[in-house]
């Protein structure tokens, strides 16, 4: 492999990259401000190539002792709700900011800056419109999420570097010995991690950037409390009334297979003094767990949030084993301080768990569950409080039914900072993107738990998209919205049921030069009666009845039945804009796209990959045939490509059929029996279905791809799965048996590419690639 230069694209591509992107939008609790967020997109090469451990799943920095990506945050505006009147926050120049949100009271945000040594917290008070560092000791950011409010909006939970943590240790010149795994006979599938600890040294560093000492601060002295001793913290949360702590600590032994996530680790309750008032749970090494299970014992322990200190956790009634045959498979369990009695069952699920809201009142909650052979989620309505009334179902439908999605609970903020059910009476809201044949329509709606009615409150219209993003008032009659078109930018409103809006936010458009682009749904069926569905994008100098070179860009996902594959996904109604290494930016060259074209694998969950190729094959012919009925396809320029799971894709159409010129792969993984655990949604194990794995691997068939594929991956990709040896792989088998094929490996970038250099490299490389073969 040769070194190259990084290569820049066209210098109208170039400008659309300078545009400044839209800042990010969080509310107070109390509704008074909107936090204004600026961020940079694309951080230089030089970026990426900062100190990097790679350490049980974790990427970390060394020198700031936080994640090895600073933060791309850079500037905080504060917008009055009542006067629309925005502050600029007085910040250091070239600040890096990572959010950590509003106190209880809405009166202070909590945020950390990250600079080249250390990470330092901020809050920025709303009474001042200036934010300034509360104290000198620095915070410990390399796995857990180091800050959170107590209930009293003045002190906040931090976790920093422990005053006597020392140098870091050094790699010895000699080592200690070898590193070992051993199994005993029990079955412990694993899948195929990335970054894991290589050895002693591994480890040490490990213990050493993520021992974290918690202490309590205090938002007006600054005085810090350390609480109990060093450890390594899963998570920590406070109380509901802000007396005790729920923590979640690893301790040895650790593991070189296995992430973070799977280590041994014990569920505690902490006094404010570092006391343990009571063990929840002691879970060895997480390394028999089934495919798509759960682990036995207590999990997702978290506390009651209408109750001063109440905890609820879930527990595995079938193993954790979703291939056990069970009536039921997890329950809900609650035991309040002091911890001294018998823990109360709430609820018995038949499916597995997959959430839980609570109410404000009565004990009252929502729990989802979900049936992974069907596909199948349900919504039951559930009294804590009230083990007399049995719980029963308000909603069920296929996950995939996004035309019956009844929309999903708002939440509203309490004084102590937790988050309920926002109900008024007997109503609860509902919001969702609101599918439909015509694509997306944003709706709020009010459901009456008791009457099981639903009455809807707004709809977005069809020249729109308008999305709730949060509640105003008590009964649901004022509403914030984010509303864009596909020539106005997204920007903040307050909505009233009765139809007045008024404008919050008046950001102007950062691309006019693309708003003569046009795009439509298009739907078609393949051979099999199946609807597939597709965005049709055309340039700006499209002329009907001029078939242009066309690039087909998809993604596969797997249904249950053709009726919810055909459903229509998305809207034509956003505002158009180009970033990063998107595919769209093909139409400033004058091609036509078909974006996200619906690649469904219909059967069931357990053998619907053994019809995987002809089913992806049957929707890319469908697709083209359709764009060249419309005219708008020249049938002999098509190109295809996706990125990961469509870069596999890709590889696939190319081997197994004759529609396209060209191709472009990026982050796949073409030999599965390097995944042999399973991949994506596959269940079986290579040993299972040996002929399947082979089946579905595109480098099997290298001597069948005889069209051009361009291979791009970043060299430090840290996604399951896809490693970049897959690329490598496969370059070598298609140029060892003659095809035309080019290999792009891009530095210290992961799955997806993000710093300036790699998306102007990749952007290029897509240009030139279909330049030269469509």
């Amino acid at each position: 492999m040769t070194e190259a230069s990084y290569r820049r694209p066209p210098d109208d591509i170039l400008q659309i990259l300078d545009a400044e992107p839209l800042p990010s939008v969080s509310i107070s609790p109390d509704r008074r401000f909107l936090l204004l967020v600026d961020r940079k997109i694309y951080p230089p090469v030089s970026e990426l190539a900062a100190p990097l451990l790679k350490l049980a799943g974790l990427r970390i920095n060394p020198e700031t002792s936080g994640p090895h990506l600073a933060p791309r945050y850079c500037g905080l505006q504060l917008l009055e709700t009542a006067t629309q009147k925005v502050t600029p926050i007085a910040l250091p120049d070239e600040c890096r900011i990572t959010l950590c949100g509003w106190s209880p009271n809405g009166h202070h945000y909590a945020f950390t800056l990250t600079h080249a040594d250390h990470i330092a917290l901020w809050v920025l008070d709303t009474a001042t419109f200036s934010a300034r560092q509360v104290t000198d000791i620095p915070v410990s950011a390399a796995y857990a999420v180091p800050l959170h409010w107590l209930p009293d909006s003045e002190h906040l939970l931090v976790l920093t570097i422990p005053s006597d943590r020392g140098p870091m240790p050094e790699k010895p010149r000699t080592p200690a010995g070898p590193a070992i795994e051993e199994a005993t006979g029990a079955s412990g599938p694993v899948r195929t991690y990335p970054d894991l600890l290589q050895g002693p040294h591994d480890a040490e560093l490990f213990e050493y950037f993520c021992r974290s000492q918690l202490m309590i601060v205090s938002l007006t002295s600054a005085a810090a409390k350390r609480i109990g001793n060093p450890q390594i913290f899963a998570s920590v949360d406070i109380s509901p009334d802000g007396n005790l702590i729920l923590v979640v600590r690893h301790e040895r032994p650790w593991s070189y297979t296995l992430p973070v996530s799977r280590f041994p680790r014990r569920t505690e309750v902490w006094d404010r003094s570092g006391n343990i008032v009571h063990t929840l749970h002691v879970a060895p090494l997480q390394d028999a767990i089934p495919i798509e299970g759960v682990p036995t014992g207590p999990r997702f322990a978290n506390w009651r949030p209408t109750e001063p200190s109440t905890l609820t956790w879930l527990e595995a009634l079938d193993g954790g084993d979703p291939k056990k045959q069970a009536d039921h498979r997890d329950a809900l369990y609650s035991l309040s301080a002091p911890f001294d009695s018998s823990p109360r069952e709430l609820v018995r699920l038949q499916q597995r768990c997959t959430g839980l809201t609570w109410g404000a009142t009565a004990g009252t909650a929502l729990i989802r569950d979900y049936d992974r052979d069907r596909r199948w989620t349900r919504t039951l309505l559930f009294h804590a409080d009230d083990s007399s009334t049995p719980a029963v179902t308000l909603w069920e439908r296929s996950v995939h039914d996004r035309y019956g999605d009844p929309g999903s609970p708002m939440t509203r903020p309490l004084p102590n900072g937790r988050r309920v059910l926002w109900q008024h009476g007997d109503w609860i809201f509902l919001e969702s993107s609101g599918a439909t044949p015509k694509g997306d329509r944003p709706f709020l709606s009010r459901f009456n738990l008791q009457t099981r009615q639903t009455e809807r409150l707004f709809t977005c219209d069809d020249e729109s998209y308008e999305s709730v993003v949060a509640m105003l008032s008590d009964d649901g009659t004022r509403f914030l919205t984010q509303h864009e078109t596909p020539l106005i930018p997204p920007n903040y409103f307050i909505r009233s049921s009765d139809g007045e809006r008024t404008a919050l936010t008046q950001f102007p458009d950062p691309m006019p030069q693309l708003r003569n682009i046009r795009k439509e749904i298009v739907t078609c069926q393949r051979e099999d009666g199946v609807t597939i569905s597709f965005t049709l994008y055309l340039p700006a100098d499209f002329v009907a009845g001029q078939p242009r070179p066309t690039v087909l860009w998809a993604y596969p996902r797997e249904f249950n039945d053709s009726q919810m594959a055909g459903q229509i996904s998305g809207s034509t109604n956003h505002f158009t804009v180009l970033g990063g290494i998107s595919h769209l930016f093909l139409l400033t060259r004058g091609y036509v796209v078909l974006d996200d074209v619906t690649m469904p694998v219909v059967g069931d969950p357990e053998t619907a990959n053994n019809t995987f190729i002809p089913q992806i094959v049957s929707s890319a012919k469908a697709a083209i045939d359709k764009a060249v009925e419309l005219g708008v396809t020249d049938r002999n320029r098509v190109g295809i490509g996706g990125h990961s799971y469509g870069a596999f894709m890709t590889a696939h159409l190319l081997a197994h059929s004759d529609f396209f010129k060209a191709g472009i792969a990026r982050s796949g993984a073409y030999n599965r029996t390097l995944t042999p655990f399973g991949f994506q949604n596959e269940r079986r194990t290579f040993w299972e279905a040996p002929d399947i794995y082979i089946q579905l691997s595109p480098f099997a068939y290298a001597h069948r791809i005889r069209t051009p594929l361009l291979l791009m991956h970043g060299d430090s990709d840290n996604n399951p799965g896809t490693f970049p040896m897959q690329s490598e792989r496969l370059y070598q088998a298609i140029r060892g048996n003659g095809g035309t094929v080019r290999y792009v490996v891009l530095p210290h970038e992961s799955h997806g590419y993000i710093a300036r250099e790699s998306i102007e490299h990749t952007l290029w490389e897509m240009i030139e690639w279909f330049g030269r073969f469509l």
